[in-house]
Order: C-alpha cells, then structure tokens, then sequence
C-alpha cells in the first residue's frame, strides 16, 4: 500500500463522508487508527458513522476512546451522553452532560462572556430531548423546566416557545401559555406555527372567532398553509352544526 500521511488520510475520508459513502470513509479511518492510535478526529468521525449506522455498542466505545484521549473534546461528550440516553443508561448519561456543561460554562466565563453558539445549540439539543422524554411521561413540570433551559441557549429555536406553552396548557395554565405564544408572534411575525398553536388554545376555550382569525391570519401569509386550512374548516363545520 502507498504510504499516505494521516492528514491527507483525514482528508479523504472527510470527501467520502461528505458524499455519503460510509462504507469507504469507515475504511480510511479505520486505516488511520491502525497505525495511529492517538488520532482523536479518527476515532471521533468512526463513532459518528457507527451511530449513524445503528452499531450503538461501537459508537460507544469510539467515543469514549475519543474523551480518553481528549477529555475535554465537548462534542464526543454530549454524543456519548445522547447515546447513553437513548437507551435507557440515564445516570451515565446525565454524569457525561453535567461534566460537560460544567466545563462549557467555566470556559465561557474565562473568555469574559464570549459564547460558543455551536456549543450552546447542541446543549439546548440534550435539553430538549430531556424535555421531551419527561413531557411522555407526563411530568410537566421537569419538561417546563428542560425546555426552558433549551430555550435559553438557543434563543432562535422558536418551535421550543411553542413547547412550553403547550406545556403550560397541559399544567392548566391557559392565560400563561396564551402569553407565550402572544410574546412570540409578536416578535417573530413570520413564525407561523405560533399562530396555529395560540388558535388552538383559542378554540379550547371556545372562542371560535379569536381562533379562526389567527388561522385565516396564516393562511394569509400562506395559502397553501394545509394545517392552518384544516383547522379553520373543522371549527367552521363544528359552529355551522352548533347553529343548526
């Protein structure tokens, strides 16, 4: 075999990766970490791919050779916690985040406020998931709490406000998860699915023609809107039935 150096190796699996042939790049690097057993980026793109391809066991074991060798190495921290999430290794997986977490904060401190934001959505990522898995079990106010966390590093994430406030309906608190989604349309106009959930709400509380107004209000924006059409020709339907 030509002898190729690791960088030029890197390269050329980053190309086959990028292409979506993961059979050859799980080839270069794996050639790269048999004769080069400190090579972090390897050992960190190897696990990616064997998560990608559902071989989890060894996506595990990539990824913690990967914080052997670089303990601080933010990115394989938080995908060996998602990993450990998904199934079913809670505490592992909270131990790896909250390190991790820990030491994004400690840095951003040290750099007087300057913030990663790579790092912070990936953290909002975790946040969000954590969020949803207590959401399915019915425990409202650990979600609230996750998807705040969420929202606050990744401020951008509108559909995440629209989770809280559903959650907040779900605890009962209409006038609070009414304020949400007012808050948000109100300074992102362009965010529709805002709209469709504050209609909702409306139509829950049987104010028929608040909702139908933020519906045609979408519809609006975008006609071809076929969520927004649905639910004002249900509420429709279901006030001409009330009449008749």
């Amino acid at each position: 075999m030509i002898s190729t150096s690791t960088p030029e190796l890197l390269k050329t699996g980053k190309d086959y990766y990028d292409k979506g042939d993961l059979k050859k790049a799980q080839s270069v690097y794996s050639d790269i970490v048999d004769v080069d057993q400190d090579c972090t980026e390897a050992f960190f793109n190897l696990a990616n791919i064997f998560h990608l391809k559902g071989e989890i066991g060894k996506a595990i074991k990539a990824f913690n050779k990967v914080l052997e060798l670089e303990p601080n190495h933010t990115d394989a921290s938080i995908s060996l916690s998602v990993l450990y999430n998904d199934i079913g290794r809670y505490d592992e997986a909270q131990k790896i985040f909250e390190k991790a977490n820990e030491r994004v904060k400690n840095k951003t401190s040290q750099n007087e406020g300057v913030e990663d934001q790579h790092i912070n959505k990936k953290f909002s990522q975790k946040h969000f998931e954590i969020a949803e898995l207590y959401m399915s079990y019915g425990r409202y106010d650990e979600a609230l709490f996750e998807y705040n966390k969420a929202s606050q590093l990744d401020y951008e994430n509108h559909e995440i406000r629209v989770r809280v406030a559903k959650t907040y309906a779900k605890k009962g608190f209409i006038a609070k998860a009414q304020e949400e989604l007012k808050t948000l349309k109100n300074e992102n106009p362009e965010y529709l699915p805002a709209r469709i959930a504050l209609g909702v709400l409306y139509y829950g509380q049987g104010k028929i023609l608040e909702a139908q107004a933020q519906w045609q209000r979408v519809l609006v924006k975008d006609p071809s809107h076929s969520e927004a059409a649905m639910y004002l020709n249900l509420s429709k339907t279901a006030t001409e039935t009330r009449l008749n």
